[in-house]
């Protein structure tokens, strides 16, 4: 099993322990937590795929990652009401799946020696996409656009962290760890010290 693949199987993994935790907060049947889960799981390395021209789509050619996503599923759905802060578990699992899923856009880009915006926007969308959807579909404010927080800013700088070590010569695995941290480290800072992005703020037009 490839680096790439292993990046792909750990974040469908936790992207869907995610989307079950949202579906616990909207109270949704088995059916619903996985639908929600493989939809956060797979969302944003299908986008990457389509837009890579890679085929066949990632969960496609191996559909042992639905049967993984679905399984986390499940697993949320007996034990969710054990858990006391299902949000912070949320925000916190997300963090991690983000970081993974931003490596293993970055890192499938780089295999196919695209431009460098390129790859940094497939790092961006395979991180990103999944948990936009998630969000969108249950009715949650998405954590992606959070007033001010580091989120698609985390993946932007984990993205160009790998392309920029690898320009510099350092090998593949080395570069997607990297990148991972980097983009981890800055979402962790949000989360814990507040970190924030500037807002913008309407002014009175001027008489």
């Amino acid at each position: 099993m490839t680096v790439l693949a292993l990046l792909d199987y750990a974040s469908v993994l936790v992207f869907a322990l995610t989307g079950a935790l949202v579906a616990s907060r909207a109270q949704l049947d088995p059916v619903g937590f996985a639908f929600v889960a493989c939809l956060t799981a797979v969302g944003g390395g299908t986008v990457r795929d389509l837009l890579l021209d890679r085929h066949p789509v990632f969960w496609v050619g191996q559909p042992a990652y639905i049967l993984i996503a679905t399984a986390a599923a499940l697993l949320v759905f007996f034990t969710a009401h054990l858990v006391e802060s299902r949000y912070r578990w949320l925000v916190w699992l997300d963090s991690f799946a983000l970081s993974i899923a931003v490596a293993a856009g970055t890192g499938a880009a780089l295999a196919l020696d695209k431009p460098t915006v390129i790859v940094v926007l497939m790092g961006m969308a395979t991180g990103c996409l999944g948990g936009l959807m998630r969000d969108v579909v249950c009715n949650e404010v998405p954590l992606v656009l959070k007033q001010g927080e580091l989120y698609v800013s985390c993946a932007l700088f984990g993205a160009a962290t790998a392309v920029a070590t690898t320009a510099l010569g350092l090998p593949g695995l080395p570069a997607l760890g990297l990148c991972a941290l980097v983009c981890w480290s800055l979402r962790a800072g949000s989360l814990l010290f507040g970190w924030r992005l500037p807002v913008y703020k309407s002014r009175p037009p001027r008489q």
